[in-house]
């Protein structure tokens, strides 16, 4: 095992409850309600499908004009709210501090923009990453392979000798089509098991655990 890749948003921290926060205040911003089904759509989505879902579902102009209005309206909100603090998903902040005290490569890779991803890590701690790979940094965001593609490659790590740590279907897609072990562990949305290691939580890992994904 070269390097650990991990997801962000319902992989390491619980910020999809407060991106639930940001849209269904989006929506009324509108004078609209999201669907649930819209919702569940958005998880593991860049923020530009994300957009389009929900204009789609609220009866909005989805030109991108509107849609990158209310992206900066978002975005503004969820920041608000990440300086807050953003709540650990169960065993990540172990498993991180384990993985780096052992010497593993660590790199973050999300399709949240890169001022998002900062404050973000003001909890999650900049200090664990070798290298951080946001959605507005690649040409392509998940679930195409380059986001894993090129995390691995700034860690001086072949993919295929990669665990990618996920819990997004769009993400699983990605670090698959990478090459990439993955171990999926499910947050906001049920989980195809096929393909990858599906567990209950990050509770469940250790360092051997994920080395034995890669052998």
């Amino acid at each position: 095992m070269q390097a650990v890749l991990f997801d962000m948003d319902g992989t390491l921290v619980d910020s999809e409850k407060v991106w639930e926060i940001g849209l269904s205040e989006l929506s009324e911003h509108h004078g609209r309600a999201l669907s649930a089904r819209a919702r569940r759509a958005m998880v593991g989505t860049n923020m530009s499908d994300s957009m389009r879902i929900l204009h789609a579902d609220l009866g909005l102009p989805v030109t991108r004009a509107a849609m990158d209005e209310s992206v900066v309206w978002l975005e503004e909100r969820v920041k608000e709210l990440f300086r807050g603090g953003v709540p650990w998903r169960p065993g990540a902040k172990e498993l991180l501090g384990a993985l780096k005290a052992a010497g593993v490569p660590l790199a973050l890779v999300t399709a949240t923009h890169r001022h998002l991803v900062d404050v973000a890590l003001l909890t999650i701690g900049a200090e664990h990453f070798d290298a951080v790979v946001a959605g507005d940094e690649v040409d392509y965001t998940k679930p195409h392979p380059m986001p894993y593609r090129t995390a691995a490659a700034m860690v001086g790590a072949e993919a295929r000798s990669c665990v990618a740590v996920e819990d997004s279907p769009n993400g699983i897609t990605s670090a698959r089509a990478a090459g990439c072990a993955v171990l999926a562990v499910p947050c906001e949305v049920a989980l195809d098991p096929e393909g990858v290691t599906l567990v209950g939580s990050l509770l469940d890992v250790d360092i051997d655990f994920l080395r034995k994904l890669v052998a």
